[in-house]
């Protein structure tokens, strides 16, 4: 992708699940292999193949896209390198924008100003979330003890 602005975000329609489902079933058996690289058909208008060499990390990657778009789930593919405004970084962490600016600006992720537009990394954001969903599993794991110590009905 040359472009830093995201694609637009378009549902799968029903025969695109049911393909999804079929297609990451396959593909996936197919990948379970040490080859870095996997040749693949790609058939054009007059059903004339095509063979072409890609990544085995990129075909994983399609069986993970797969797997959303075969639950119903949109996908939206990032570059990692990525900046994002602050509203593709709100809708990321599913928080409001406001919400998100506010965390900037109390330090909790970092971020560029260009002109008056903030920009967050991409690896920034995803770097927070997984401190944000761990400490969110431990805080989870305490109530539990709690609730088992207070003799709450929990058998753990």
């Amino acid at each position: 992708m040359i472009t830093n602005q995201l694609p637009k975000t378009i549902l799968p329609l029903e025969k695109e699940v049911e393909a999804a489902v079929q297609g990451q079933r396959e593909l996936a058996s197919l990948l379970s292999t040490k080859f870095e690289t996997q040749r693949i058909d790609i058939f054009d208008k007059e059903d004339k193949p095509h063979t072409l060499v890609l990544p085995t990390s990129a075909l994983r990657l399609l069986v993970d896209i797969l797997g959303e778009l075969a639950i119903g789930n949109a996908v939206k593919v990032v570059p990692v390198h990525a900046e994002l405004t602050s509203q593709e970084a709100a809708d990321l962490l599913n928080v409001s924008r406001p919400h998100l600016v506010k965390m900037l600006e109390e330090g909790a992720i970092p971020f560029t100003k260009t002109g008056r537009h903030r920009r967050i990394r991409f690896s920034d954001l995803m770097a927070f979330k997984q401190r944000r969903d761990e400490e969110s599993q431990e805080a989870m794991e305490a109530l539990a003890q709690q609730a088992q110590a207070l003799g709450m009905g929990y058998d753990g």
